[in-house]
């Protein structure tokens, strides 16, 4: 009769108490590889940013506005390799629910700012000459069946156009992916200058502007300078970088890194408890049965084994469940937050982690009853079993 045998009779000789407390691990996981692959998409932004690249704001708020002419000024400062500037748009597509990720954007700067877009060539040069054409990213125009060329209608819940209408008719000129896989392509962008033309309000401002260095180094000075030169306006500035501005940005849903530690910990905490609990009274129920087991020759520290192992497959059995649920419910919710949350993927970090997390949790529920088993003296086991 091998070990393998003798724990399986063991882990199922009370199915409902197997099964509750595999329950248990499973929830816990569950929550685990969801929580867990939303923070990974959440940070997306922020592990992408580029280290020299700035965000420039206004300093009241980043809704606020800027100047156009700020533009230029900042172009012209020592340090800066390149300019852009972009408009947030707050689109959606035939109905206010399909909400989409749309800027007015300066066409030629912005792609040399955003090295990580990539275009095919002819179709850069078709948006390029085209002030109503617009560039999608590849996720967002799987989402919605668009390919290059369509004629696309996009409202604005923000801005009018001067005949009164929310409505701009674009033609899509190019689709774009990014340059890894990681990438965020589930927005687009048009020209800055058919929205400044076609807009009712909003003038010659500008949403914010993003800047390159020569090199990271000069981050803080070119940030320095920036705030320096326009202190005292009525439109002072704040620049960060942009892993700072996509950091401070997530961090206004939540700390989501204390929320996630929170629900973590008190589910492992929860499931420590239940299944140490329960180990400890399969364990004692076998008291008798562990001393037959020595009195045939099996020794303790195979016994020992036994145990453990029991509590590690238990853990693997209800913990890989709960992480195979959470990976059904990531890609469920994938389709419908794609065009937020596109990086919305489990990673192999994340299942590695998790898989770590079960072993830990195995070895700990099951090492207090095994080494019990272990000292399990045969006579002292024979008395308290009654025999």
């Amino acid at each position: 009769m091998s070990d393998f045998y003798l724990i399986y009779k063991n882990m199922t000789r009370k199915p409902l108490r197997l099964f509750l407390t595999c329950f248990a691990i499973f929830i816990a996981f569950l929550i685990y590889g969801a929580v867990t692959t939303l923070k990974g998409a959440l940070d997306a932004g922020v592990d992408l940013a580029a280290d020299n690249r700035l965000m420039v704001v206004n300093r009241i708020n980043f809704t606020v506005p800027l100047p156009i002419s700020y533009f230029r000024k900042v172009a012209a400062m020592d340090g800066v390799k390149n300019v852009t500037h972009a408009n947030w748009f707050g689109g959606y597509y035939q109905d206010p629910k399909k909400q989409l990720v749309v800027m007015a954007v300066d066409p030629e700067s912005y792609l040399r700012v955003y090295p990580e877009v990539v275009v095919k060539p002819e179709q850069k040069k078709s948006w390029l000459r085209d002030r109503q054409g617009i560039l999608v990213g590849e996720k967002l125009a799987k989402i919605y069946g668009w390919k290059v060329g369509d004629k696309i209608p996009v409202s604005s819940n923000i801005f009018s156009q001067k005949n009164g209408g929310h409505t701009w008719d674009f033609v899509i000129d190019g689709i774009f992916t990014g340059n890894t896989e990681q990438y965020d392509t589930g927005y687009m962008v048009f020209h800055y200058k058919y929205f400044q033309e076609t807009q009712s309000f909003g003038g010659d401002n500008i949403g914010w502007l993003v800047l390159t260095t020569e090199d990271p180094s000069l981050n803080e000075k070119v940030a320095k300078k920036i705030d320096t030169t326009f202190a005292n306006s009525a439109f002072e500035t704040d620049t960060s970088t942009e892993k700072a501005f996509s950091k401070a940005f997530i961090e206004q849903i939540g700390n989501i890194g204390l929320i996630i530690f929170g629900v973590v910990f008190m589910a492992f905490f929860t499931i420590l408890v239940v299944v140490g609990n329960t180990m400890a009274l399969a364990v004692r129920e076998r008291t008798g049965e562990i001393a037959v087991l020595k009195t045939l020759g099996f020794s303790s520290a195979r016994i020992f084994k036994m145990v453990l192992l029991e509590s590690l497959l238990i853990a693997l059995v209800g913990g890989l469940a709960g992480l195979g649920a959470a990976k059904l419910l990531i890609e469920g919710a994938k389709t419908a937050m794609a065009q937020f949350l596109s990086n919305l993927v489990m990673g192999g970090d994340i299942v590695v982690q998790a898989v770590g997390y079960m072993l830990l949790l195995g070895l700990v529920t099951g090492l207090l009853p095994a080494v019990n088993a272990l000292r399990l003296n045969i006579v002292t086991a024979f008395n308290r079993a009654g025999v």
